[in-house]
């Protein structure tokens, strides 16, 4: 047994410590300038991406109004069928109205009697045919109720009533929700605005500049590769790019809003409004896709590890059961603490994990590679 060697790989890799720090120093250049550039791109559509951003927290403010509005309205139409008045509106109508054409209602009091003298006021010659009728004669029953009262003691008012003069209407007010400024999250400092601009800017520049800080990276470190290892990272490297942002595309389709849906089901719970600020909810947005990525690079991992001897194939089978285990305690160390987003992550990576098997089956590794031990 011996250890096949190959001194000729070596001939084209071969650099003096001077030489990769300068190496060093240039691939680091071209990544800040290409890291700048993307951030100047950033700018200006910096405004735009805080909107993209806003998106999912907007929309689960809104289902979270609509909800409320829902229940405030069976409590008060409950209440009104019980004390024998009209409701008006069926749950049906206020369903559809609210979840179906997206419109949220307030609901207010007015007086009958103020409300029609307005009218006359503002409008005397239109509403000449109608006659209001006249006022009671409120001093007699005062004089009256204080003769009782002094008899009898004072009684208490109905709810509703307005000194006596009769029960206040309730007039729903509606509009749409996305006028709605319940919905748009908070900028409680003066420069946090702007903060958060730069920060989405930022967050553009580092995407659309990934590429070209990868490539700058690689012609770093493929200095000191072999060939043979060169040819695999200009085919994985794709790759990899690709499982990140598809990690990071499930995040923001699939998850942001069923977790702020169900973070938000517990301030009803607990009857806490909620009044979040965008700067909180910008780190969670950049932190969690952050997490996605990085945990749908797990088969390249695989493959790695079974390049390299660690795991096999076989391995790899047997173990499937630990391997899910693992996989969802890693999902609920990297998610938030809700069952949504743990099983959106748990389940794409138990997923790819068997498609990691494939690919290491109908990949393997070549025959007399470098380092192999052959008789």
């Amino acid at each position: 047994m011996h250890l096949k060697r190959d001194d000729d790989l070596f001939k084209d890799t071969t650099m003096t410590f001077g030489e990769h720090l300068d190496e060093l120093r240039k691939a680091l250049i071209k990544a800040v300038a290409g890291l700048a550039l993307g951030t100047c791109l950033g700018l200006l559509v910096g405004k735009h991406v805080v909107t993209l951003i806003e998106r999912p927290l907007s929309n689960a403010l809104g289902t979270y109004y609509q909800t409320e509005a829902e229940l405030e309205f069976e409590k008060w139409a409950k209440k009104r069928r019980e004390a024998g008045e009209p409701v008006f509106y069926t749950d049906e109508e206020i369903h559809a109205l609210v979840q179906d054409q997206r419109l949220m209602f307030e609901v207010k009091y007015y007086h009958p009697r103020q409300f029609l003298g307005e009218l006359e006021r503002a409008e005397p010659v239109a509403l000449a045919p109608i006659k209001l009728p006249p006022m009671p004669e409120e001093a007699e029953q005062t004089d009256e109720g204080d003769q009782q009262g002094d008899e009898q003691g004072a009684q208490p008012k109905k709810p509703g009533e307005l000194a006596g003069k009769g029960p206040l209407v309730p007039v729903f007010l509606w509009h749409e929700i996305d006028d709605d400024p319940r919905i748009n999250p908070l900028a409680l400092g003066v420069a946090e605005p702007f903060s958060i601009w730069m920060k989405a800017s930022l967050v553009v520049g580092v995407v659309l500049s990934s590429p070209w800080v990868f490539y700058c990276i690689w012609t770093f470190v493929g200095a000191g590769l072999y060939p043979h290892e060169k040819r695999y990272v200009h085919i994985f490297l794709p790759f990899s790019m690709g499982l990140f942002l598809l990690g990071a595309a499930t995040a923001y389709l699939f998850v942001f809003e069923p977790v702020l849906n169900f973070l938000f089901s517990f301030n009803r719970w607990l009857k806490l409004g909620p009044d979040p600020r965008i700067s909180e909810w910008l780190s969670f947005v950049i932190f969690l896709p952050l997490g996605f990525g990085i945990s749908f690079q797990l088969p390249l991992v695989m493959l790695f590890l079974e390049r390299i001897g660690v795991f096999s194939v076989r391995t790899y089978i047997e173990k499937w059961r630990i391997a899910i285990m693992v996989i969802v305690v890693l999902s609920a160390v990297l998610t938030p603490a809700d069952p949504y987003t743990l099983f959106f992550m748990a389940i794409p990576l138990i997923g790819l994990y068997f498609g990691a098997i494939l690919l290491c089956k109908y990949m393997p590794r070549p025959a007399g590679a470098v380092g192999e031990l052959i008789d």
